[in-house]
């Protein structure tokens, strides 16, 4: 389970922020309430460590269906509650945030999340320094996809791939950064401040997952990495159609008397969104991927 302190922090909203806020999204009465309670115009609002990580939840699920203009002002929302977790995580004394001077005895520490599913579906994986490829195989091993489709990263607006892969008879294109000679050392903050990044799996249904970097930690001896340390819910079936196909999916495998319930039992076998395993998923990290870039058919 993660951390929350119980203490309140100020996130000033305008009026249509608060309104985008009640009106499309999901959130819980007590937060609901609390945004109907405040006087007209902008004005800041005390919540949780908790609430903000709930606001947050919220929107990542409701800006991909919200319609204009509560989707930019979502958008807007989500960036003033990311820059306050940001300055409450620096202000808390949290272990795995301490900083360390050099890479070489350092691990460093992510929290993946699928954007657009509600609840979330994340990880918490620790590895040593690497190239982005390998950080790739290991979001597919800890995640539980199968690497079956394209793959890319977005950092600070510069895209990063396999540019045999993103490129190759795309010449018109811009050709993505090298992703196999990219390290993480080479773009994550010297002072281990928290720092994220985009990463996109399969691009037909577009898997959109959040990577945020939460600091590095001493390396601790005897353990081998990577490493899951936690987690929640299962990873969605390949191919099921991106978010709203998941959807799709998780009702009619509830429902027996769903129209498309055999049909998806068949294709997938029984599936269990709730199950996750961290053990299990350290240890296919620690497998890897097949190393297809030598297969006799490339």
């Amino acid at each position: 389970m993660e951390h929350h302190s119980a203490e309140t922090f100020p996130l000033l909203l305008t009026e249509h922020q608060r309104d985008a806020l009640i009106h499309a999204t999901r959130l819980r009465a007590r937060i609901k309430n609390l945004l109907l309670g405040i006087p007209k115009g902008s004005q800041p609002v005390e919540f949780t460590e908790k609430e903000l990580s709930q606001i947050s939840e919220e929107i990542d699920t409701a800006a991909v269906y919200a319609p204009s203009p509560y989707k930019k002002r979502l958008v807007a929302v989500q960036r003033k509650v990311m820059d306050l977790l940001d300055a409450v995580a620096d202000k808390a004394e949290v272990p795995r945030r301490r900083r360390t001077p050099t890479i070489n005895n350092t691990i460093l520490q992510f929290k993946i999340t699928l954007r657009g599913i509600k609840p979330p579906i994340w990880r918490r994986i620790q590895t040593k320094d690497c190239t982005l490829d390998k950080l790739h195989e290991h979001i597919q091993t800890a995640m539980g996809w199968t690497n079956s489709h394209l793959h890319q990263f977005e950092i600070g607006g510069v895209r990063y791939g396999d540019p045999q892969l993103l490129y190759e008879g795309w010449e018109d294109e811009t050709s993505p950064v090298n992703s196999l000679r990219t390290k993480l050392s080479k773009i994550i903050p010297k002072d281990g401040k928290r720092f994220r990044f985009d990463y996109e799996y399969d691009f037909g249904d577009g898997w959109e997952h959040e990577i945020l970097f939460e600091g590095f930690l001493p390396a601790e001896k005897g353990t081998r990495y990577p490493l899951c340390l936690e987690g929640e819910r299962a990873c969605p079936p390949e191919d099921v159609g991106g978010t709203y196909g998941y959807q799709e999916c998780l009702k009619a495998m509830a429902n027996p008397k769903h129209k498309r319930h055999k049909e998806f039992l068949e294709w997938s076998g029984p599936f269990d969104p709730e199950k996750f395993d961290a053990e299990a998923a350290t240890k296919q990290m620690r497998k890897g991927l097949p190393d297809w870039r030598n297969e006799e058919w490339i």
